[in-house]
């Protein structure tokens, strides 16, 4: 017997785990998307610590990203290059 525990995707993120089981089945309510998917399945150290709980629908992989989400992204990204270039101009203010 091995002692485990489980969590969300969105709980997952920014963790890397030594050993990894993924369930990438269609939950009972909602979906999966790109993003879900990549979280999922980027948590583990290699190809060899990750382990698919079951078969799964090879569709969830050939859909487009949902635009609201890349549009987050996007906005994401624009913040964090005004902060780098904020960050320089105070870091030159201040010598």
């Amino acid at each position: 017997m091995t002692t485990a525990y489980g969590f969300t995707d969105y709980c997952s993120q920014g963790q890397t785990l030594p050993y990894v089981i993924v369930d990438i089945t269609k939950p009972p309510t909602g979906g999966l998307n790109l993003f879900n998917l990549y979280i999922a399945l980027s948590r583990s150290s290699g190809g060899e610590t990750i382990r698919l709980l079951c078969d799964f629908d090879n569709q969830m992989f050939l859909k487009s990203p949902n635009v609201a989400l890349l549009m987050e992204d996007d906005q994401l990204d624009k913040l964090d290059q005004e902060t780098k270039v904020w960050q320089q101009q105070m870091h030159c203010d201040k010598r």
